[in-house]
């Protein structure tokens, strides 16, 4: 279900992919690629059928005559015309608009793709664990992205991420690590060709660690998969696993088009507003909202933890509610719910001093508590973030080596707090072994909605339901 939902949009037909090749290079595929569609000896071959669809664009495989295989990424014809006109049409605040409109843009997410591979190789947490395919910037446009083709477990099937591994022993997955992908068959290539032109799958399936029966897994640890999440789109589609040959899982981050930069201050601001949450740190969390033109730090506390935030004045609520008795509110529930919704709008007190990468960064979170929830809550997302915020304050280069020492200080003082976090996370998963339903980020969830329903809205947003 979930491949359809990211991978299986419409194809454009072959005609109109080639043409955007034609246009964008001057050579047709055959001359760019040095590829055969008639199985030519000493060319490469490549499929014309899509191996992934979404709206922006599709992929095809390719192999080409050094033995490279490529994800070749096409854009639609027309897209970006009509990505311009759709946002126009509902009259998209401009920096959305901008950032929105740069995802047609491939030389962008090129960019953004090698700039995230240089970040996680200069982050010892990440390095070996996290990898971003290599872009063929001499086979790359604004509409054709070459990248590195990878054989790896999207995030949405966890039965095959955690069913066990039946490959031989410290051996990883197809491609992992360098490992060679076997050759398509040559008579097969030619037979596919001859006979089925309109669906070609020249691609080996290379399904041998799933064992004879095909019932294998890469068996690996949902927990050490999630411990990784940091992709800055992180939605199912975006996020390959591959198993490394210690079984541990390494995670491939595609699709780089949507990113936006945070200016030093800003990251420091929200660093510490982060680790303010969990440590109830409320003047300096009302200092900083305060400063991106925020009234109630209650409420946007919230929506930052996606969880109702338990350690504010809660002053909100409180100030519709005081003047009520139990039964008034029941029977002014409307009336409560419209001065609810004021109290929401009024929140942002100064437009002009809002951080546009709050909309981005507040979607990413949504994102990653979803793909959490999806798994069955497998880490203390909160207690992750929590701990990437106050280190990101010792580590930044931004920052003088007395500021560093004195936030590692607080640091190491902040992981003891942190203990108390782990105290809930580890009693739901206990509740679950024990035979409970629902996780963590259920509870949370459910938590999210009742306070979002009492202001008078509808929380309904869930990354798997499309």
């Amino acid at each position: 279900m979930f491949s359809k939902m990211f991978d299986d949009a419409p194809q454009d037909d072959w005609k109109d992919a080639e043409r955007v090749i034609l246009e964008d290079f001057g050579k047709t595929p055959e001359e760019l690629f040095g590829v055969s569609f008639n199985g030519e000896p000493g060319k490469g071959v490549m499929e014309r059928t899509a191996r992934a669809s979404a709206s922006v664009a599709q992929v095809h495989w390719a192999r080409l005559a050094d033995g490279r295989e490529v994800a070749i990424k096409i854009q639609k014809r027309e897209i970006a015309t009509q990505v311009g006109w759709d946002l126009w049409t509902f009259n998209m605040v401009p920096y959305i608009s901008e950032r929105l409109l740069l995802e047609t843009d491939f030389v962008n997410e090129a960019n953004n793709s090698e700039k995230m591979a240089g970040l996680v190789a200069g982050e010892s947490r990440l390095r070996g664990r996290v990898y971003i395919p290599k872009i063929y910037r001499d086979l790359s446009s604004k509409r054709v992205m070459t990248a590195e083709w990878i054989e790896g477990v999207r995030l949405w099937d966890k039965e095959t991420l955690t069913r066990p591994w039946q490959g031989r022993w410290r051996q990883g997955s197809p491609g992992c690590r360098g490992a060679p992908l076997d050759a398509p068959d040559g008579r097969t290539v030619a037979e596919v060709i001859r006979n089925h032109p309109s669906e070609e799958q020249l691609k080996p399936n290379r399904d041998w660690w799933k064992g004879v029966n095909g019932t294998g897994g890469l068996g690996v640890s949902l927990r050490d998969t999630m411990q990784t999440m940091c992709h800055c789109d992180p939605h199912p589609g975006n996020i390959f696993i591959r198993r490394l040959p210690s079984g541990k899982p390494e995670l491939v981050l595609i699709d780089h088009g949507l990113y936006v930069q945070m200016q030093p201050e800003f990251r420091h601001q929200y660093s510490l507003f982060w680790k303010s949450l969990m440590t109830f740190d409320n003047q300096t969390i009302g200092e900083i909202v305060r400063s991106w033109g925020i009234n109630n730090p209650d409420v946007f506390a919230s929506a930052t933890l996606l969880r109702p935030y338990s350690g504010g004045d809660g002053s909100t609520s409180a100030g519709i509610k005081r003047t009520m008795s139990m039964a008034e509110q029941q029977e002014r529930s409307y009336e409560m719910q419209q001065q609810m919704r004021k109290g929401i709008k009024d929140i942002l007190a100064d437009e002009k001093k809002w951080p546009r990468e709050l909309i981005f960064i507040g979607r990413n979170m949504r994102i990653v508590q979803g793909n959490n929830q999806y798994l069955g809550a497998p880490v203390n997302r909160i207690k992750i973030m929590g701990n990437w915020a106050s280190r990101s304050l010792v580590d930044s280069p931004d920052l003088s080596y007395g500021a560093k020492l004195l936030n590692l200080g607080r640091h190491m003082l902040f992981k003891i707090v942190m203990f108390s976090t782990d105290v809930v996370f580890y009693s739901s998963k206990i509740a679950q072994f024990f035979g409970r339903k629902s996780n963590l980020e259920d509870d949370v969830e459910a938590s999210m909605k009742k306070m979002v329903k009492n202001m008078g809205f509808e929380l309904n947003h869930s990354v798997f339901e499309g």
